[in-house]
């Protein structure tokens, strides 16, 4: 056999005229702060503009808050007061404070830190030692003060660099600590604080750690019952029964069961809520279900015995290991045996004591259990008539990639979008590799008040839940954002609307996991000669137009009337993404009843008096 070399040579030759010159020179060693700085992502997750609970300005605030927690914790401090005005935080506890002599090592100087030592933190939420350094570096301004024994030392900083030091003074001040910054809009744009968001952190903060007082801007946030009151701000009126509650040393867990369809869980280790679950969670929901059949005696299936639970959990380790550095997923495999035990026998505990709650809650698993048989019935039914029409899911064009795969899953996404004419430009727009499209006919049916039974009865309805992957559990998702794109205009937004009912009525986890977006596209194009902007809204488009000289506005109905060339900077590089996220699902329901259901004459006499 004989094998021609030369196409090799060449391309060879090629690239070694071409290509830049890589020697000692291109090595470069960054200090901890210039690679907090170049390398944010690795530090706080993503940036954002503070529109997503998950921003970076609130990890931020956590990781400060956290440090106080963790005094708390310890034994030291009940109270820690938070502002935010005008973009500045302030966080001042009342523990021990920071050692005098250490203060500018403890908040700049990367693994310095009391957290490597068990006998002063044993349960700590903080960040070993980076959390305050990353805040200290990605602050335009930053100041700490810690107060102890009358006397007090206190640092300044810009993006990480000393400004002042006063070693020592003597104060009247309580000891503790003072932590105030300011985000550094070089880093992270123009960004707010959405109060919201904040307001809910401080509430679980306040559930997670009862006894503890957090005071933010004014609002006290305290909690006697600990998870128990969360779960019932939570669950709402939905509650089956009386809440199942357990406290020890390092698990506490407050249970119960709802009407409606599928699991929610609000899980949490050393304080830190686990949106992604792991290992705790996944012990803790095997440990229900153990728990259960033990008690009744039977052999019930796990799903009727899941379906409608609603539960709390939190967990205390000593050294978590979360799967990446914003903890939303626990990794500590060791875990799981006590954690199933421990909760098996709390469960069994509570059904003991409380026999009316135990008849109720084998009444809703035998309700459960017909449903299903039931269910399984028509999905078999729906399964087969989906064979005859065609292998494949119709209306999807898959991409390559998939979430729980190593290469790009968590790129990973959907675009759920209405009518071929938005699908065929989102497809000429897409990366193939991630992007996927699941085009809908036009407004899927309203679901609301009706069985899970009809899901398998609605075909478009039926082909966009095996598309996700979300028929039997969410752990099968397949995508990590589920994208809702529908246009700028009322049978858009209506279509929005029955599409959240439908995943809130069913897939309730796809929503509060994070998985849900709604795509943001421009509504104006201002563009002269010279200059092309894109505006989100009136307003950006009248500042467009008073900057731009002889420009002309184009108004975009919907999706389809954006360019394929335009689009895909909308879907890639410039994308705008509102992640869907609920303040509590207690007011669900009320919500859904009141916009989806049947109250017709009131529902429009609401839109009258403020929408028209």
């Amino acid at each position: 056999m004989t094998v021609s070399t030369s196409p090799i040579r060449k391309k060879t030759k090629t690239l070694k005229k071409n290509d830049t010159q890589y020697d000692e020179s291109k090595i470069k060693t960054l200090s901890p702060l210039e690679h907090i700085r170049l390398r944010t992502g690795m530090y706080i997750g993503r940036l954002g503009s503070g529109t997503d609970p998950d921003d970076g300005i609130y990890v931020l605030l956590k990781e400060v808050v956290d440090n106080s927690i963790d005094e708390y914790i310890m034994g030291h401090g009940k109270n820690i007061d938070i502002s935010i005005q005008n973009d500045k935080v302030s966080i001042r506890d009342y523990g021990r404070g920071i050692p005098l002599g250490k203060i500018i090592e403890c908040v700049s100087v990367i693994n310095t830190g009391a957290k490597y030592n068990d006998d002063v933190f044993q349960f700590s939420v903080g960040l070993n030692g980076v959390g305050t350094k990353a805040v200290n570096a990605l602050s335009s301004h930053f100041r700490v003060v810690a107060y102890r024994e009358g006397k007090y030392a206190e640092a300044t900083f810009s993006q990480g660099n000393l400004l002042s030091h006063k070693k020592k003074g003597t104060t009247t001040e309580k000891d503790g600590t003072l932590v105030e910054f300011e985000p550094d809009e070089d880093i992270f744009g123009e960004y707010a604080f959405n109060h919201e968001f904040v307001e809910k952190r401080m509430s679980n903060y306040a559930c997670l750690n009862s006894g503890l007082r957090l005071n933010y801007n004014g609002q006290k946030f305290e909690s006697k019952h600990g998870l128990l009151d969360l779960l019932r701000t939570e669950a709402g009126d939905g509650m089956i029964y009386e809440p199942a509650y357990y406290k020890a040393k390092q698990l506490e867990f407050a249970l119960t069961h709802i009407d409606g369809y599928g699991e929610s869980y609000r899980s949490f280790v050393n304080g830190q809520y686990t949106s992604d679950g792991g290992t705790h969670q996944s012990a803790f929901r095997e440990g229900i279900f153990k728990g259960v059949n033990e008690f009744y005696k039977k052999n019930y299936n796990s799903v009727d015995v899941r379906d409608g639970t609603f539960a709390v959990v939190a967990v205390k380790v000593k050294e978590p290991v979360f799967e990446s550095q914003t903890k939303n997923k626990l990794g500590n495999t060791d875990l799981r045996s006590p954690i199933v035990n421990e909760t098996r026998e709390a469960v069994i505990d509570y059904l003991h004591k409380n026999s009316e709650a135990a008849k109720k809650l084998e009444d809703r698993i035998v309700h459960n259990e017909k449903l299903r048989k039931d269910l399984n019935a028509v999905r078999k039914e729906a399964k087969e008539a989906a064979k005859r029409i065609q292998i494949k899911i119709p209306k999807l064009k898959d991409c390559k990639y998939h979430l729980g795969d190593k290469k790009r899953g968590d790129e990973s996404s959907v675009f759920v979008t209405e009518g071929v004419s938005a699908a065929g430009t989102i497809v000429s727009s897409r990366d193939p590799e991630t992007q996927a499209i699941f085009t809908l006919k036009g407004k899927p049916q309203n679901l609301y008040g009706k069985s899970r039974a009809d899901i398998y009865k609605n075909e478009e309805l039926y082909n966009m839940m095996m598309a996700l992957g979300i028929e039997d559990e969410l752990d099968n998702l397949r995508y990590n954002k589920v994208i809702i794109a529908t246009d700028a205009d009322v049978d858009g937004f209506h279509i929005r609307n029955l599409l959240m009912t439908f995943f809130l009525t069913y897939f309730e986890e796809l929503v509060t996991r994070g998985h849900v977006f709604i795509l943001e596209t421009p509504l104006f194009r201002v563009r002269n000669k010279n200059q092309t902007r894109y505006c989100y809204s009136e307003e950006e488009r009248d500042k467009a137009l008073l900057s731009l000289k002889g420009a002309e506005v184009t108004r975009f109905k919907g999706l389809g009337e954006i360019s394929p060339k335009e689009f895909g900077q909308f879907i890639n590089a410039d994308i705008r993404l509102l992640k869907v996220s609920i303040k509590t699902m207690s007011g669900v329901p009320e919500t859904l009843s009141f916009f989806m259901g049947k109250n017709t004459p009131e529902r429009r006499k609401f839109i009258m008096e403020y929408l028209a």
